[in-house]
């Protein structure tokens, strides 16, 4: 095959055309990288180079797009990059490098997630570990970035009990009420046993009050 022109398409990308019929259309990097100009003759092997180079770019670029406007873990980046492009090696290959410079970093992804729920949410430990492996980070990642809040979480649960229930916390001897306070909690992400404790902290720092 023979590059018959070559000619400016729209802002970096150029019109390339191969024997006079088939076009493509490719970044001036592109161009560059593999140095192509009028009359270089190309193989099968050559183009079909050519073509990943360029997709691979795309994609990249792509990936760079979603990223200012949000983070993700490198299963997001994945599955959002396979939605479009469809090759999944080409896509996993994109989120290597992404992952490799540094640009995607899970264990950073997991400890900006991890601040939020438990700090901005008040998940409990189980809660919050859910929610960072449904966003594809791993069990010992999402673990490690849980692992500085375990007091936060009894202060966290402590503070739902005076800010959110308390309405439901009038009578100690009130056990469906209690128990709907404790199944919400059970929800939140708490363990059985901390939130027996806590609910009877709290009674205990009620009646205390009254005296």
């Amino acid at each position: 095959m023979e590059i018959t022109s070559i000619s400016r398409y729209k802002g970096s990308t150029f019109e390339v055309e191969l024997d006079g019929e088939r076009k493509l259309y490719l970044h001036i990097d592109i161009i560059a990288d593999n140095g192509l100009k009028k009359g270089s003759q190309l193989d099968k092997t050559e183009l079909r180079k050519i073509i990943y180079d360029s997709n691979f770019r795309r994609a990249y670029q792509y990936a760079l797009y979603c990223l200012d406007y949000r983070d993700y873990s490198e299963r997001d980046m994945l599955r959002k990059l396979i939605g479009t492009y469809k090759n999944e090696d080409l896509c996993r290959a994109v989120v290597g490098k992404l992952a490799g410079a540094g640009v995607i970093d899970d264990a950073r992804y997991a400890e900006k997630l991890a601040r939020r729920l438990v700090e901005g949410r008040r998940y409990g430990f189980r809660r919050a570990k859910k929610e960072l492996l449904l966003k594809g980070i791993g069990e010992d990642t999402a673990a490690e970035a849980l692992e500085q809040y375990g007091d936060t979480f009894g202060d966290n649960l402590a503070e739902l009990l005076r800010t959110k229930h308390y309405r439901l916390l009038t009578d100690s001897s009130d056990r469906k009420n209690i128990e709907k306070v404790k199944s919400a909690l059970v929800r939140y992400g708490y363990g059985f046993d901390e939130i027996n404790a806590a609910v009877r902290e709290y009674f205990e720092d009620a009646e205390q009050a009254e005296e």
